[in-house]
């Protein structure tokens, strides 16, 4: 996109953005990238403000998985440069350290195919931005990745850098941090409530949903709760059934 708005929203204005790269625009006024749009898995950046003579991608609006200088609201987004092939030019396919690489979130896909034509998803999950990088070295969101420090070069996904039995892939999915041993996907102790049942409680962020499992016969397990949004901090869940003296084993994932 190369637009001017004489007000806003050079890019875009109200409007749902899946998977774009919204770039080169300019306005007078706020807002250069786009006015109150919801973003996913899109890059906004560089667009120009005069007003305030900066990178105005886009103050307002609801954003996921994106890519942009300033944001107010949103999940899951990083401010890093989308590092293009060739910005000048023009050419806004990622670069082969581009953090936009595998940051995306699958569920918001809606094409087989990126704007090349070529497969929208390499490396399992998808690229922010327009254009899919068709050979990943790495099954990490390298924007997680470059954020702990972390090598893009495969060498990394399944080290455990922490030492808490969980590898950097599990990590990244989890969104708990590999370079801190006491951050890690764990359960507590169920405890009796005043309730009827067990509360199960587990370490938890609130950008991931959670399922749980138990068990009264290990090895098999059984679901009990599934699309359990996660708080910050901790989360909790008590189990109704758990009525009797028992054992109860349990087991939480992030889905």
């Amino acid at each position: 996109m190369r637009n001017y708005s004489g007000y806003t929203a050079g890019g875009a204005s109200l409007a749902k953005l899946i998977n774009c790269t919204v770039v080169s625009n300019s306005a007078a006024s706020y807002g250069a990238g786009g006015w109150n749009n919801t973003y996913l898995n899109s890059i906004v950046y560089y667009n120009h403000s005069y007003r305030t003579n900066t990178d105005d991608s886009g103050n307002y609006g609801n954003w996921t998985n994106c890519c942009t200088p300033t944001l107010p609201f949103g999940v899951n987004y990083f401010t890093n440069p989308p590092t293009f092939v060739n910005l000048a030019a023009g050419d806004f396919h990622l670069s082969s350290n581009s953090p936009c690489i595998n940051a995306g979130n699958n569920a918001y896909v809606t094409t087989t195919n990126d704007l090349d034509g070529k497969p929208r998803i390499q490396g399992g999950t998808v690229d922010i931005g327009c254009y899919e990088y068709q050979t990943p070295s790495s099954v990490l969101s390298y924007a997680w990745a470059q954020q702990y420090g972390l090598p893009t070069d495969g060498s990394a996904d399944y080290a455990d850098s922490d030492g808490d039995g969980m590898n950097n892939y599990s990590e990244w999915k989890a969104g708990t941090n590999p370079t801190n041993a006491a951050s890690v996907l764990a359960l507590q102790s169920p405890q009796a409530t005043n309730t009827t049942g067990l509360t199960v409680t587990w370490q938890s962020i609130n950008t991931r949903n959670y399922y749980l499992q138990s068990s009264t016969n290990l090895p098999v397990f059984t679901s009990i709760q599934s699309n359990i949004v996660g708080q910050a901090v901790y989360t909790s869940f008590t189990d109704t059934a758990a009525t009797n003296g028992g054992p109860y084993f349990y087991r939480v994932g992030v889905q």
